[in-house]
């Protein structure tokens, strides 16, 4: 019997082995696929997400194969220029083929000890107390301790535990599809131009993904097909732009053609016994935005050491229970943001008014860095149950910390690729954490994150200069890295548990996100 049995191969899945790999637990990864597909659906990761990768020192990888985009707005067709105050060390977002994402993660899941296993169909499963039995389509059974299903909207674990999975059906689909063309590149750009000034589902994106003579198409389909799993055909595809631009553009060859819908749905439950969901598999949205591949990534970002640590037995009460209960509500958000933005791409004078009173508010420094903190998730905020500023508590307890400097010319994000927890202490070294020592790291002597020679020095050169880290308000740095606090606890996922420069609240705190203290 394994530890953990991971159905699907996506981005999700593959983050997910690479964090419980981190921790020695044993994965073994089972997709459908034979071999990775050459669709791309999932084609960037935000902000949020390029963190993630640096925490684990896997920005490096991604900085080599990727494209870095400033796109600001990011909203329902609205345009904006990118947001000078984000709260980020990383404020851009990187052009990744979904595919390549996928590889980087199989090789780093891989490289630390990860099985993946192509080929195998998941038919069905059942637990019991002791674990999970997953029978696939070829008849094998297979045993784990625990199973998460990341196998997609049309989860096959999902329906196997009978989740309910409540939400709204689609009412407009969409058609996609990497294919290439024989008209003019300047009499596309022209027809492009003309049908979105009304028509913003609309798009012919040239080269896609560095593929010279390959472009992306997307164009409203002719209603909602009763069978989204079946893709459409090529001549729908030149039907639909005939219909919608007056051109097929000379469309042929397809690489893949593909259709979505504006359906939003969410698992009413993250975890059931010994199974979990995360990714598609617990909630659906449409595309807009950008969002699915990193919420995915990022729930398992969530999950992955808090499965750990139940696995090796250290996990307190309600350890595993608080994934559902912090990743609900943030899907719950990006299902209602995406509805907002697919009322806003409609062509109708209602969206097309709501479009221009938001670009004009989008003008309000204020309103960009929250609509476009929304997107890429940098302004995720858990609730901890310890209270924030309302409640007593400080203002950073369950936002997640960004890139900072440290004494000795080292950085946060550098210490976090073991998938440690983190005490960040200048308090002179009266705070310890002795008894937890194998769970939670201990770095004294932290620098002034005020210090602006020390954030240059920070910035690396993967980022352009110092307003692109801070931007204009050196006073927002330091409260964004707690400087007024005497001490900072961070989970492995870099969200704050804990702040003060007491002993026995810090013991506290361990206790609750890391249980019992070892001899």
């Amino acid at each position: 019997m394994t530890d953990v049995i991971v159905v699907g191969g996506g981005p999700t899945g593959l983050m997910l082995a690479c964090e419980l790999r981190l921790h020695g637990v044993g994965v073994v990864v089972l997709e459908r696929l034979t071999e990775r597909t050459g669709e791309s659906r999932g084609r960037g990761l935000h902000a949020r997400s390029v963190e993630i990768m640096d925490q684990r020192g896997l920005l490096g990888r991604f900085l080599a194969v990727s494209e870095k985009f400033r796109v600001g707005g990011l909203f329902g067709g609205v345009v904006a220029a990118w947001p000078d105050s984000l709260d980020t060390a990383h404020p851009y977002g990187l052009a990744t083929p979904q595919a390549v994402t996928e590889q980087l993660l199989e090789e780093r899941a891989r490289e630390l000890g990860a099985e993946v296993r192509r080929g195998c169909e998941v038919a069905g499963l059942e637990q019991d107390a002791e674990g999970v039995t997953v029978e696939l389509a070829d008849g094998t059974r297979l045993r784990a301790r625990y199973l998460v299903g990341c196998d997609g909207g049309r989860s096959t674990v999902r329906r196997a535990l009978g989740v309910a999975f409540p939400g709204e059906p689609a009412k407009v689909e969409t058609l996609i599809g990497d294919l290439e063309l024989t008209e003019d590149p300047a009499k596309v750009a022209e027809v492009v131009a003309r049908v979105r000034r009304t028509e913003l589902r609309f798009g012919v994106a040239p080269d896609v993904d560095g593929r010279a003579g390959v472009a992306r198409v997307i164009v409203p389909a002719d209603g909602v097909a009763e069978d989204r799993a079946t893709p459409p055909t090529l001549e729908e595809f030149r039907a639909r732009l005939r219909a919608v631009a007056g051109t097929d553009f000379g469309v042929h060859s397809p690489h893949w053609l593909s259709r979505f819908g504006d359906a939003t749905r969410q698992a009413e439950r993250y975890r059931v016994g010994r199974v979990l969901l995360a990714g598609d598999a617990a909630h659906i949205h449409p595309p807009t935005g950008g969002q699915g591949l990193n919420l995915g990534v990022q729930d398992a970002f969530n999950l992955g050491w808090k499965l750990a640590g139940e696995i090796a037995g250290w996990a307190p009460e309600g350890l595993l229970d608080s994934y559902h209960a912090e990743r609900h509500p943030v899907g719950a958000r990006v299902l209602t943001n995406t509805r907002a933005q697919m009322t806003l791409l409609g062509a109708e004078s209602g969206p097309t008014a709501l479009r221009e009173l938001l670009t004009r508010l989008m003008e309000f420094e204020d309103v960009n860095r929250y609509v476009t903190g929304m997107i890429t998730a940098v302004d995720v905020r858990y609730d901890l149950g310890t209270g924030g500023p309302d409640g007593g508590g400080h203002e950073l307890l369950g936002r997640r910390m960004r890139d900072v400097p440290l004494s000795g010319g080292r950085r946060l994000y550098e210490l976090m690729h073991d998938g440690q927890g983190l005490l960040l202490d200048r308090t002179g070294g009266r705070l310890t954490v002795a008894g937890w020592s194998d769970r939670v790291d201990h770095v004294a002597d932290v620098a002034d994150v005020a210090d602006i020679a020390d954030i240059a020095d920070a910035a690396g050169p993967d980022v352009a200069d110092i307003a692109d880290i801070a931007g204009p308000d050196i006073a927002d740095i330091a409260d964004a890295a707690g400087a007024d606090a005497p001490a900072l606890l961070l989970r492995p996922d870099g969200h704050v548990a804990w702040v003060g420069d007491d002993q026995r609240e810090l013991a506290a705190a361990l206790a609750t996100w890391w249980g019992a203290p070892g001899r």
